[in-house]
């Protein structure tokens, strides 16, 4: 198997969850990144304590302010990354920041999809568009053939709920936003991966199984660590290749249906 082994990695929403523990795990690899871009709406709030306390421990850790609902601050954040990276590209771009909200078909407001979609769907959109110069650019000196995480990559983290093939859990989690949200950003990767592939960047939706995390939580009791998901998402975006531009994984790289 292919080590992942990125030069530079950005990590949205990366004070919690699944994005801290990408931030974490990418931290204690031997072949650690040179880089690794942890981002979140307030570096200096309580919730990003953990995150300041792991970056003083790993010089490659920068926190960089990023909401990824304000194109401005979007715009800022890429202009803090360009600079740190002193004229080389980014490798890997975790779009992780997410949102959901307990909602059925009968109480689902407009106003609730609409923030849902906002963080979920047209975030992550705006957020690789910003940095694709430098994903592109990372690709084109990459010696490196065909695609791969380590070479130039756009990994969106999704849901199995987003299966509009396979509806599972409906009675147990409507989660209407959520659940269209997730199945949006699932299409939005197959544009990307489209879009993208004569730049070789890889465009893969990741599902990283229920997880005990704060949005994990709330369903009940989540059956999988943050560690063992990370550990095994890290795993499988090793020995992802072109043959693999647009699909739809678990955590395990197991294809899931659209």
């Amino acid at each position: 198997m292919a080590a992942l082994n990125p030069r530079s990695v950005l990590v949205t929403g990366s004070n919690r969850g699944i994005g801290f523990g990408f931030v974490r795990h990418l931290a204690g690899k031997s072949n650690r990144p040179e880089w690794i871009f942890a981002t979140c709406r307030d570096p200096e709030g309580p919730r990003a304590q953990d995150l300041k306390d792991l970056a003083a421990k790993h010089p490659e850790i920068v926190i960089v302010p990023l909401d990824i609902s304000d194109p401005s601050s979007i715009k800022t954040a890429e202009a803090i990354v360009t600079e740190q990276l002193k004229g080389v590209g980014l490798n890997l771009l975790f779009n992780n920041a997410g949102m959901s909200k307990p909602n059925t078909l009968e109480s689902v407001t407009p106003e609730e999809m609409a923030e849902v979609y906002q963080t979920n769907v047209t975030g992550p959109m705006m957020v690789s568009q910003a940095f694709l110069p430098l994903l592109r650019k990372a690709s084109q000196e990459s010696p490196q053939k065909g695609m791969s995480c380590s070479k130039a990559a756009i990994v969106n983290i999704s849901s199995h709920v987003g299966s509009i093939t396979d509806i599972i859990g409906w009675h147990f989690v409507p989660a209407v936003a959520y659940r269209c949200s997730k199945a949006a950003l699932n299409m939005l990767t197959r544009c990307q991966s489209l879009g993208f592939a004569e730049d070789e960047i890889l465009c893969v939706a990741v599902h990283p199984g229920w997880v005990q995390t704060d949005m994990g939580n709330r369903l009940g009791q989540a059956a999988m660590t943050v560690d063992s998901s990370v550990q095994d998402i890290l795993s499988t975006l090793s020995h992802l290749s072109e043959k693999d531009n647009g699909s739809f994984v678990n955590w395990e790289g197991k294809t899931l249906a659209f």
